[in-house]
């Protein structure tokens, strides 16, 4: 089997039980699905999920001091100055090592947004998807080595999978 079918199988399972035990634990779904995302645009393997964590949760941060700034500051626009300002902070802290990875930020802060500020929620679902990609990409490639023993160490120079 393929590393691809192999990461597709694990990771169908995976993103299945995903979606049974958050809503079992009243987890954000979407939001886990989310930090799953970041894990493997990140580049996957263990500097994925650090990536993923610092700067999802970087972003969930960034959106809450939007949201508390606009509703502060009872000026016309507050929301577009806010925007405005902590965009260009969010950008800019990819200067830090543990923070360049801009999308992983980002998503942190449209999440947040798109659960309503319920930041608690969506950083607990963020974490969880960032090891849920650890898990796919770890069972993939354990399924492809397991139903592949001669051919384990051939694999497609092209996929990313340390």
């Amino acid at each position: 089997m393929t590393y691809l079918v192999a990461l597709s199988l694990t990771t169908g399972l995976l993103c299945g039980a995903w979606m049974e035990l958050s809503t079992f634990f009243n987890l954000i779904a979407w939001a886990g699905f989310a930090g799953c995302t970041t894990f493997f645009a990140a580049g996957g393997g263990k500097q994925g999920v650090k990536d993923a964590l610092a700067t999802n949760l970087s972003g969930v941060f960034w959106a809450m001091v939007m949201i508390m700034l606009t509703q502060t500051f009872a000026i016309p626009h507050a929301g577009t100055i806010s925007t405005i300002v902590i965009t260009s902070v969010m950008c800019l802290q990819s200067k830090c090592k543990w923070l360049k990875f801009i999308p992983g930020t980002f998503v942190g802060s449209f999440s947040t947004f798109a659960a309503g500020g319920n930041w608690q929620g969506v950083a607990l679902a963020l974490v969880c998807g960032a090891f849920l990609g650890y898990a796919c990409e770890a069972s993939g490639k354990w399924l492809h080595k397991v139903s592949n023993p001669v051919k384990a160490m051939e694999l497609d120079k092209s996929c990313v999978i340390d």
